[in-house]
């Protein structure tokens, strides 16, 4: 099933997604790096990954919406999205409640920043999972002339700059 929001052939959910996995773990890493170290330059780094990731998680989750939008309901595809799609905006939510925390003192945060930003980030694991699922075991968004040998997405009606296909 191909997803339904597409940029010169591909979709664009999974393009955005490696933008707010990476800036959101890269955060909880350097919190960590922070406790361990003592070293409080890593937590005030991740006080603007936060920013930017709970940013780029925004407009991800617009497009992810409009996907989960295209698959048939009452499938398996659709509920997992559904668990996908909510639990990512728990991630964002505890990522942004982690950045207010930081808000007054970015070098100096609470506790209770840095365990939104590592319960987030273990979350993060989870839904990337679920959304692997979708895409590896369920087939969404996989193009339906998908195969080793096929054309370069840029042939055809791929060099569209921005398409809109009906769901399968």
């Amino acid at each position: 099933m191909e997803r339904t929001v597409k940029i010169l052939g591909h979709p664009i959910h999974q393009q955005l997604i490696a933008f707010p996995i990476g800036l959101l773990i890269t955060a909880a890493a350097f919190d960590l790096i922070t406790v361990l170290s003592g070293d409080i330059r890593w937590t005030q780094m991740s006080f603007y990954l936060i920013g930017a990731g709970v940013l780029m998680g925004l407009v991800a989750a617009v497009f992810g919406l409009l996907d989960w939008l295209g698959i048939p309901g009452n499938t398996r595809a659709k509920r997992i999205g559904a668990v996908h799609g909510l639990g990512n905006v728990l991630v964002v939510l505890l990522f942004v409640a982690s950045f207010f925390l930081r808000w007054a003192d970015a070098a100096t945060p609470p506790n209770l920043a840095y365990w939104c930003s590592y319960i987030g980030a273990g979350l993060i694991l989870v839904t990337g999972w679920l959304g692997g699922e979708l895409v590896d075991r369920l087939g969404v968004g996989i193009d339906s002339g998908a195969n080793v040998n096929a054309p370069s997405s840029l042939q055809g009606d791929a060099t569209e700059p921005f398409e809109r296909r009906p769901a399968a």
